[in-house]
């Protein structure tokens, strides 16, 4: 059985697409399980850890207002980091994740667990919000898988 980066990796290829991550509360997994796909390189561009607000304003053009208003754990957020993220590579698709992995960081408004996964392409864009309950690792992960399969979703409805 194929895993879920193996068959992201094969509609990316069939499809002739290629894909930027960027990359908040995973800290680079996203990116790391696309490339552990043999041949990956066909389809996989690259990506950015955008850890701090400055990165994200910075490297991804993610509006200050946008960081003001929402914050960065918000769709908003996640959207404009997508969208930076496909911008600034020039590839066809691109997802983020941004959120809070925890065990600390978060608020009532905005509790530990929370993350926003978005992608974006020419024609299309969407944003899921997940509230996860695991420990910083099984956020991150879950995170992960819900990114890949958000990509898959998307990949297969073409």
């Amino acid at each position: 059985m194929n895993t879920l980066e193996e068959i992201v990796g094969q509609l990316l290829t069939e499809q002739g697409l290629t894909i930027a991550v960027t990359e908040s509360c995973t800290g680079g997994l996203i990116a790391h399980q696309l490339t552990n796909v043999p041949g990956s390189s066909a389809y996989f561009v690259g990506g950015v850890v955008a850890y701090s607000n400055e990165v994200k304003e910075q490297v991804l053009e993610v509006s200050g207002d946008t960081l003001s208003a929402y914050g960065a754990v918000s769709e908003e957020c996640a959207r404009e980091m997508a969208r930076g993220a496909r911008r600034l590579m020039g590839t066809d698709v691109a997802i983020s994740s941004t959120g809070i992995a925890g065990p600390t960081g978060g608020t009532p408004e905005k509790p530990v667990g929370l993350v926003y996964v978005a992608l974006a392409a020419q024609d299309f864009e969407q944003c899921e919000r997940y509230l996860w309950q695991g420990d910083r690792l099984e956020n991150k992960q879950r995170t992960s898988e819900a990114a890949f399969e958000m990509l898959r979703r998307y990949l297969e409805a073409r």
